[in-house]
């Protein structure tokens, strides 16, 4: 991986102008690919790359500067404690499934050095349209993953059967109205992703 120079990021009433257009920028986003979890490996983003990452990815459009979102970071051992408290929940839920998938359970977060949630911390008394927030807190997850391809690591975006299970909601913390917006996965991919199908996008163009 190339030698890691941290941007610069602009303090407050900085004025902001364009540099132009880049073409290493335009060939990032039309390359863009998510890279599978469990294709993943280390080496995963170090402090200062995470810390990067993290500010990218709260860079996102937020009316009424609510960021209306919140991130819990995995690295480590916590991943697997994480795991543990997985397997013990799918085996209250599954008592009969078999052990290869109480073990994938046990191991999902192990699938990449670094697991960041993403979550939703929605205001509905706000005059901000709550829809707005939502969308705000999905943004995040693709800039951070924008912002991962960038860094020179594979990402994907999951969210998976225990970002809507209640007591697996509770043991990552999420207060009420808290909902978990993805998961997202950053590692160093151990084979190149492969490029899927995408249908064309469906335009219109608006007339009276």
């Amino acid at each position: 991986m190339a030698s890691f120079s941290s941007p610069s990021f602009p303090n407050p009433g900085e004025s902001l102008t364009l540099t132009g257009p880049s073409a290493d920028t335009l060939t990032l986003l039309a390359q863009r690919r998510s890279t599978l979890a469990k294709d993943m490996g280390a080496p995963g983003p170090d402090a200062e790359q995470l810390d990067t990452l993290l500010r990218i990815g709260a860079r996102t459009p937020d009316h009424g500067k609510l960021f209306p979102w919140r991130f819990i970071v995995f690295e480590g051992e916590a991943r697997a404690r994480f795991g543990e408290k997985l397997e013990a929940r799918f085996r209250d839920l599954v008592p009969d499934a078999p052990a290869e998938r109480y073990e994938l359970e046990r191991t999902r977060l192990l699938r990449a050095p670094v697991v960041i949630a993403v979550i939703s911390d929605t205001d509905e008394t706000h005059k901000v349209p709550e829809w707005e927030q939502i969308l705000s807190a999905g943004a995040v997850c693709q800039n951070l993953l924008v912002g991962a391809a960038a860094l020179g690591f594979g990402a994907q975006w999951l969210t998976e059967w225990y970002a809507f299970d209640k007591p697996m909601k509770a043991a990552l913390g999420l207060q009420p109205g808290e909902r978990v917006a993805g998961f997202i996965y950053v590692g160093t991919p151990q084979t190149p992703a492969q490029e899927r199908p995408r249908k064309d996008p469906r335009i219109t163009r608006w007339e009276e």
